[in-house]
């Protein structure tokens, strides 16, 4: 089979694959946006199996691209004794970036940039592919404009390196995962997001000096 074969059937199983996802999610929209995790919690017969119904949560998250962030955290946080929902929540956003990158790397450049375009969030994220990748990643993710999975399909689809997308990923999500989990709801009340992102814009200029002391030290080696 010649490569111009290849690339069409490639073709043809990507555009088969996202428009499953989008249909899949069309029509189970409700029953995902209405999805309670404490009943799954109280209906599962330990501990463990609650942990894995959770986590099975997180995977459905990053392949149908519907399922609310802020209020798996703040159901995780309810159902389960603090640190544990912590934990369990980190690493349902580990697996979720892991997940939705490879998808993005699957689905290819085009795909994903024509989901993107046209959208505000991803206007911004596709302006910033030609910028060091680690800091946009920490800066995409830390900041709570950008929606998780989408990032992670144009992170993916645009070969930002694996380790450090998912070390960057983890460490610019994690703050908000634990605030949303410790204390659920009122976060609202007690860090407004204006104030969050006010944080997210000061800690800009911090990381690029970072960054170039590293390079500058780098150099001196």
């Amino acid at each position: 089979m010649n490569k111009n074969k290849k690339d069409k059937i490639l073709n043809i199983i990507k555009v088969a694959v996202a428009a499953a996802i989008f249909v899949t999610a069309v029509l189970n929209y409700k029953t995902l946006s209405e999805l309670d995790i404490r009943l799954l919690v109280a209906g599962a017969s330990s501990l463990a199996v609650a942990i894995m119904l959770i986590l099975g949560v997180y995977v459905v998250k990053a392949i149908l691209l519907v399922l609310p962030a802020s209020v798996i955290y703040i159901s995780v946080g309810v159902a389960l004794d603090t640190k544990t929902a912590v934990l369990v929540n980190v690493a349902g956003i580990a697996i979720e970036v892991v997940i939705t990158y490879f998808l993005g790397k699957f689905l290819g450049k085009d795909t994903v940039e024509k989901k993107l375009k046209g959208t505000k969030g991803g206007d911004k994220l596709l302006s910033m592919k030609d910028k060091n990748k680690n800091l946009a990643t920490f800066i995409i993710r830390f900041v709570p404009a950008f929606p998780i999975d989408f990032s992670s399909l144009f992170m993916g689809a645009f070969d930002f390196r694996l380790l450090p997308y998912f070390l960057c990923s983890v460490a610019g999500l994690a703050p908000r995962v634990i605030a949303f989990t410790i204390l659920g709801d009122k976060i609202y009340d007690l860090i407004p997001m204006k104030y969050i992102v006010l944080i997210a814009i000061c800690a800009i200029p911090i990381a690029g000096v970072v960054i170039l002391i590293k390079k500058a030290l780098a150099k001196e080696k």
